[in-house]
């Protein structure tokens, strides 16, 4: 089928020459003019502005934005709003919070137009291995583009989960369980490599892999990183957040479920980024106050 397509980035890019590769008709813009010339020569055409974008796909159209969560897809979304027509629909793919999707969906309905939202995971190996993607939206919406989900996602690997914004929702829900899983990894890595016995972390991380109850992807990677740098002495230990985190830890708040997993690797991200901070700082303080325990200046 076609699909306008809007962001090119990494992994836009790569999602675009799969819908190409898939035997899609592709029509996209990016503003950045070697990003839309990867894309050109992956396959898709490509349209002059975002406003002309439109012009070249046939009704009822359907934009799949791939841009960064926030304002960038904001204006990305309200520009498309006013050169879309009715029955046209707008897909967000990106980290978008779902309460922005359910205030974007009634805005969008008020014109006429489609709102699907796209949580989509796979990262830079998606365009080999396939995107697992959670829908929300419309069921009509979301039946009509079933061809491009099941182009991106591997077999069995999209699921239309519920209206506006549950896919969003369901992806914050999965990034912070990723978020878990990783901490996890990583203090097991870390006590290991604190260990007498000289251990080889990225064998030992293969190994799990062979049939181990902690098997997974991102154990995977961690073999892959570890092979390529067992001390991981090319890196510096500082950790960002995209935001799922917070939202997943925020949602949990508000409706009083216990995520303390969760929350204590959100919280160790943001341990990582302090360098010398003011509460170690005040620890050793308040034992040199009350004990006279010596401290380092």
């Amino acid at each position: 089928m076609e699909l306008g397509f809007v962001g090119l980035g990494r992994m836009g890019g790569n999602m675009v020459t799969r819908l190409a590769r898939g035997g899609h008709r592709i029509v996209a813009w990016d503003r950045a003019a070697d990003a839309a010339a990867r894309a050109r020569d992956n396959g898709a055409e490509l349209a002059g502005s975002l406003a002309q974008l439109p012009k070249a796909l046939k009704p009822p159209r359907a934009v799949w934005v791939m841009v960064p969560a926030g304002e960038a897809t904001e204006s990305t979304i309200q520009a498309l709003a006013g050169v879309l027509e009715r029955g046209d629909t707008v897909i967000d793919g990106g980290n978008t919070k779902w309460t922005d999707d359910v205030r974007r969906g009634r805005e969008l309905a008020s014109r006429g137009l489609h709102y699907v939202d796209a949580g989509t995971s796979g990262g830079v190996w998606g365009l080999q291995n396939g995107y697992c993607l959670m829908v929300g939206g419309d069921k009509s919406a979301v039946d009509r583009l079933a061809p491009i989900f099941t182009t991106l996602a591997p077999p069995n690997g999209w699921l239309h989960v519920g209206g506006v914004g549950a896919g969003h929702y369901v992806k914050m829900v999965h990034n912070g369980i990723e978020y878990a899983m990783m901490q996890g990894y990583a203090e097991g890595f870390e006590l290991m490599s604190a260990s007498e016995y000289g251990l080889d972390l990225p064998k030992i991380a293969e190994l799990w892999n062979q049939g181990s109850v902690v098997r997974s992807w991102l154990l995977e990677l961690t073999a892959a990183a570890l092979a390529d740098d067992p001390r991981l002495e090319g890196l510096k230990g500082y950790v960002e957040d995209s935001g799922e985190g917070r939202w997943t830890v925020e949602d949990a708040i508000e409706k009083a479920v216990p995520l303390p997993t969760i929350t204590a690797s959100l919280f160790a991200r943001f341990r990582s980024r302090r360098d010398n901070s003011f509460a170690d700082r005040l620890l050793a303080a308040l034992r040199n106050q009350f004990g006279g325990h010596a401290v380092r200046r």
